[in-house]
């Protein structure tokens, strides 16, 4: 069986524009591992997103990082712990859809403060747990 592509649908992309819309003037970077069959797709997606309200964004870089690589979707910060308010937002809006998105610090990313990149990896694999 194969994995259904992931893709945000209308609904999900005008909530995400009228979240992040409180939010002007930010500045983020969008990649994506080239190894997940969909991913440059639905990072396209979030490009679309960000660019409707207006925001900076780097256009879709892809990443081999292994860290995102396994993670289906990841903010990637300078500092640890200084996620900015708009990425907050952000992960707020898609936790509503069941998307979770993990938080990475990387001291050589190269994004100004208060900004962020968005990766995206392989989607999540569903968890089993070993019957008891």
């Amino acid at each position: 069986m194969q994995p259904t592509s992931r893709k945000l649908t209308t609904l999900q992309k005008a909530v995400l524009i009228r979240v992040l819309r409180e939010f002007p003037d930010q500045e983020v970077g969008v990649c994506y591992h080239p190894s997940a069959s969909d991913s440059l797709d639905y990072a396209q997606d979030f490009l679309t997103v960000f660019q409707a309200i207006g925001w900076r964004v780097n256009e879709c870089a892809p990443c081999e990082a292994a860290s995102i690589q396994s993670t289906g979707l990841a903010f990637v910060v300078r500092e640890q712990s200084k996620l900015p308010p708009c990425a907050e937002a952000l992960r707020d809006a898609l936790r509503i859809y069941a998307i979770e998105v993990a938080t990475f610090c990387d001291p050589t990313c190269n994004t100004k403060p208060g900004s962020f990149v968005l990766a995206i990896g392989s989607p999540a694999l569903p968890e089993f747990s070993a019957p008891d």
